[in-house]
């Protein structure tokens, strides 16, 4: 899984999505009492990116999300410098660093009732009680305040995951050269989708269908992807023991991590397919489309590849997005739009309810053809709302199994010492206004064995073209 964000710079930047506005950290928060609005610094963001398609449009939400209080005197009581200290005890660096993660999370999180608790007695509580002595014990004391919140994505990174977090959204990670997902049919077995070509893992012998039974001793079992990702990305040459069930044969693997090219959009032009496939009506050329992340490099590589594809003479399309735990937020909205010509993308909401939404520009490379999504229980995020809104608008059928139900937006908040905060800031809802958190996108075709459909392009074609190919359009 590859989590998302966006580059550091200016507050506000121009691009296709319009104006991002940026969450300060406390360190660059000076005057939370002006009258003018102050001068942020902008920070990268994990997951979603929050722009207006007209230049201001998300503005408001997100000066919604992050209002500072409601009067001057507000402001003062939550602020660093009024900060009441334990009694003769002067505030320290390490406490003001928990207090810079505990401040991105009290201005910005979606949940005002802080999972119905006094996120203010809390900061009180952990200043006063957990030990902040050195940065190990802060971290610490940061994660287990956060944890309180009851949501797996407002989360902590460190530095060194922040790191990652940053290069894989540029088109490169650290690691070992694994897309791991789950077994279908099951909720715990972790299992290698491919494995990057040149990569440590290939090199080692791994393939598509091996399940990773445990990391460096921990079991797999009832990890998340995102956990299961952290854990294979590290630091370039260190080490990762995977061990590994292939073919009824159990071994136990040391691996070295490489920096991996990573690769989001590939395709294929497959050849005469069954009629099984569909849809009834449909003749001609069947392309094959596989966007493996949500990263930078993601929507221009995804145009190029319809644009190609149009051009050869596709009449229909396969929209291969399993396993593709997300990345960037506009990634995946600029990918529906390429299908979409008119109508909503996605709707963003808060607690409040909904608030605004991206909308499709009249700009698409083919909003005509038929198109197919394949999708699993490691689609999340970024890939949902790229496949809820096909289907909402009647744009292509899914099919596959109930999707992984990720529909939160967050931001990230950079600190002071090069770690960062991940902060859920809104929903997302379909079209139709479906909150899929924690539910999911429902398929119009069910595949009871995605196993006999590799992601491989010319692979995937052969199984299509034989007696084995399953309905894939309505």
């Amino acid at each position: 899984m590859h989590s998302e964000q966006r580059d550091p710079g200016a507050a506000s930047m121009p691009g296709r999505l319009g104006t991002c506005i940026a969450i300060p950290s406390a360190a660059g928060q000076q005057h939370a009492c002006s009258r003018s609005p102050p001068s942020y610094r902008a920070t990268p963001s994990d997951l979603t990116l929050i722009r207006g398609s007209d230049g201001n449009k998300f503005a408001g939400i997100l000066q919604h999300l992050l209002s500072l209080s409601a009067s001057c005197a507000l402001a003062a009581a939550i602020g660093l410098h009024s900060f009441a200290a334990p009694p003769a005890q002067a505030i320290t660096t390490e406490q003001l660093l928990f207090l810079e993660a505990w401040r991105a999370v009290d201005r910005a999180y979606v949940d005002k009732t802080f999972n119905n608790q006094s996120w203010f007695k809390l900061r009180e509580q952990y200043l006063k009680n957990e030990p902040m002595h050195d940065r190990n014990e802060t971290y610490t004391a940061i994660s287990k305040s956060i944890k309180t919140l009851n949501d797996p994505f407002t989360r902590l990174l460190e530095p060194s995951r922040y790191s990652a977090l940053k290069r894989g959204n540029q088109g490169s990670v650290i690691g070992v050269g694994l897309e791991v997902g789950f077994r279908e049919g099951t909720d715990s077995q972790l299992v290698v989708v491919t494995p990057a070509p040149g990569g440590p893992a290939e090199k080692a012998g791994l393939k598509s269908g091996d399940v990773i039974v445990s990391i460096d001793g921990k079991p797999t079992n009832g990890l998340s992807l995102y956990d299961a990702g952290d854990m294979l990305q590290g630091a370039e040459g260190s080490q990762v023991t995977l061990d590994v069930a292939s073919d009824s044969q159990s071994s136990v693997l040391k691996l070295t991590r490489e920096r991996i090219a990573l690769k989001p959009v590939s395709f294929q032009m497959c050849g005469p397919v069954s009629d099984v496939v569909g849809p009834a009506a449909a003749s001609g050329k069947l392309a094959y489309v596989r966007v493996a992340t949500f990263n930078k490099q993601t929507t221009e590589s995804a145009k190029a590849a319809f644009r190609r594809l149009k051009a050869d003479g596709a009449s229909r399309y396969i929209l291969d997005v399993r396993n593709n735990g997300g990345g960037l937020f506009p990634a995946g909205v600029e990918l529906a739009r390429m299908l979409i010509e008119s109508g909503d993308i996605v709707l963003i909401a808060d607690s409040q309810g909904v608030m605004d939404s991206y909308e499709a520009t009249g700009t698409s490379i083919d909003s005509k053809a038929p198109v197919a999504v394949l999708v699993n229980k490691g689609t999340a995020s970024a890939s949902e709302v790229m496949a809820g809104a096909l289907q909402d608008n009647k744009r292509a059928t899914i099919a596959g199994e109930t999707t992984f139900g990720k529909g939160l937006i967050q931001t990230i908040v950079e600190l002071s010492d090069g770690s960062a905060v991940s902060v859920t800031v809104a929903r997302y809802q379909t079209p139709a206004g479906t909150d899929i958190n924690k539910v999911g996108i429902k398929p119009d075709i069910v595949l009871e064995d995605q196993a006999l459909l590799p992601t491989d392009g010319p692979k995937f074609c052969k199984v299509l073209a034989s007696g084995s190919a399953p309905k894939l359009f309505l």
